[in-house]
């Protein structure tokens, strides 16, 4: 079943952008609005990778804190 939203060349060219050093390159040489786009956009992906850390461990430990709640062992 294929995820649209889970973009995982997307992520690899962010990556490479940023372990490049082409994205601090382009802010020092940005313009102050560019600049202020910038740092709106690396404050998004901050707070969207919180967002993903919460998200991943409830999904992984789903089933332990269902058990502890319950006192019951998953099937799976």
């Amino acid at each position: 079943m294929p995820l649209p939203l889970l973009d995982a060349a997307y992520l690899a060219k962010l990556r490479a952008y940023f372990e490049s050093g082409d994205l601090a390159f382009d802010f020092e040489n940005a313009s102050e609005e560019a600049k202020g786009d910038i740092l709106d956009f690396l404050e998004s992906l901050m707070d969207l990778a919180e967002l993903a850390d919460a998200t991943a461990t409830r999904l992984i430990f789903k089933d332990s804190y269902m058990e502890a709640v319950t006192g019951e062992k998953s099937d799976k």
